[in-house]
């Protein structure tokens, strides 16, 4: 699973240009399930301008909101499902910082949108907590969200070390896969239906470094930042994955 994350750029034209530069790139094949979350104005016009021949590109959202209703400026689950998105990101470490989000309000979110499509869940630890040895403990708290809740396969994990977002920075290939493995022992003893989620890695992945990533065992994807603004390493981090040398 590749997921292109775009936070909070777009325009019209860059979405046109992105398009081009993927599709040029982009070797189809029977591989990885693919999604875009653009800024939620530009949801569908980036389902207009994707090519109807590129049928395993999913788009969705980068998050929404507890609920719906009285609650200016937010974006509902029945808005995104009513788009056709295919998942929601929910818990990215911005949303915690600029927005104050807590394990409650995550859990809400989390409850709002589960089974009805993909939920794609970040968590990751601060520089501070990685250097006193509290990544276990900070992602076992924050997977404490998705306790007792049944998820029929419909549940992701990103393991996004907050330290290596943009950075430039990130773990080693084989620590990444230790925590990969963690999260995925923890899921499954939290989960109702022992669910053993896809964990994707995310912080600073871009084509060069991609293929290291993709080696371990536990890694299954990556969720990417300022790298999927770029169409055509975006497509290329995709043929990589899919064990085509692209560039």
């Amino acid at each position: 699973m590749i997921i292109a994350n775009w936070k909070c750029n777009g325009s019209k034209s860059m979405i046109s240009e992105w398009v081009s530069d993927f599709s040029v790139n982009y070797i189809e094949t029977n591989g990885p399930f693919i999604g875009i979350a653009p800024p939620s104005i530009y949801i569908e016009n980036v389902l207009a301008n994707i090519p109807t021949k590129l049928t395993g590109v999913n788009i969705g959202s980068q998050d929404i909101d507890t609920s719906s209703g009285a609650r200016t400026g937010a974006v509902s689950s029945e808005m995104i499902l009513d788009y056709g998105c295919k998942f929601s990101i929910i818990g990215h470490s911005e949303r915690r910082q600029f927005y104050n989000e807590r394990n409650d309000d995550i859990r809400r979110k989390i409850l709002n949108i589960a089974n009805k499509t993909l939920t794609i869940l970040c968590v990751g630890e601060t520089e501070e907590e990685n250097k006193n040895d509290l990544t276990k403990d900070v992602l076992k708290k924050q997977l404490e969200v998705i306790e007792e809740i049944d998820f029929n396969d419909s549940l992701v994990i990103a393991y996004e070390p907050v330290w290596a977002i943009g950075t430039g920075n990130t773990p080693t290939p084989d620590n990444i896969n230790e925590i990969h493995k963690f999260i995925k022992d923890v899921v499954q003893s939290t989960t109702r239906n022992s669910e053993i989620p896809l964990v994707l890695y995310g912080g600073s992945v871009n084509e060069d470094n991609a293929e290291n990533f993709f080696k371990e065992e536990f890694v299954d994807g990556a969720l990417i930042g300022g790298a999927s603004l770029n169409g055509r390493q975006f497509a290329n981090i995709i043929n990589i994955y899919n064990g085509i040398n692209s560039k």
